[in-house]
């Protein structure tokens, strides 16, 4: 290929010239049909860039070349507190929020009942919750509870809120704070678990 003419001025068919090299290597075959074409592609699939290098060397640069692409496509790592924050933080203020993250994750890994645990997130968090007995949170906790152990977790978390008004969460009554307050424990807890399998 060859080209005439200045870098301000724009290219035109007359201004680049395409000749056949003779001398070049390669030459492509236009026609796969044609019967040159089969020994050209019979010498280009007999060899290799690897003929040249030793097995481990092959095996050296193939992990590092896939830990690499491992490295592009890696997800980045998302706390769970901006993972429950993008859902609830319009709902929950920021340190109620903070404050059941850090319990689930004190209690995760502990050998509680689901139920027990989903109360543990709520019962510190709510000293305010003198009308809500225990065994009431332990009754709003067991659906949630048992919908966790099941593919239709959503379900119970969904109706869960459906029975929590959309309001500021000092405008919520005791109940409604309890019950939004499981409701997170439990996303927080099922979402740990989720990264613990991981």
């Amino acid at each position: 290929v060859t080209c005439k003419g200045t870098a301000d001025e724009s290219f035109s068919e007359e201004s680049v010239t395409v000749a056949e090299a003779p001398a070049a290597k390669i030459s492509y075959p236009w026609n796969p049909a044609d019967l040159e074409a089969d020994e050209f592609f019979a010498q280009v699939e007999q060899s290799s860039i690897f003929d040249a290098m030793e097995a481990e060397e092959i095996s050296a640069r193939s992990q590092a070349f896939f830990a690499q692409i491992d490295g592009l496509w890696a997800t980045p790592t998302v706390s769970l507190r901006e993972v429950l924050a993008q859902r609830f933080s319009a709902r929950v203020p920021d340190a109620v929020l903070s404050a059941i993250v850090d319990r689930a994750q004190q209690i995760v890994s502990s050998s509680r009942s689901l139920s027990e645990q989903l109360v543990q997130c709520v019962q510190d968090l709510l000293p305010s919750l003198n009308q809500i007995v225990e065994d009431d949170l332990y009754i709003m906790a067991r659906p949630l509870a048992f919908e966790m152990r099941g593919p239709a977790a959503n379900t119970a978390v969904e109706d869960s809120l459906a029975k929590v008004r959309s309001l500021d969460w000092n405008a919520l009554s005791e109940t409604e704070k309890a019950r939004l307050g499981l409701v997170i424990a439990s996303c927080a807890l099922a979402e740990l678990e989720t990264q613990a399998k991981a």
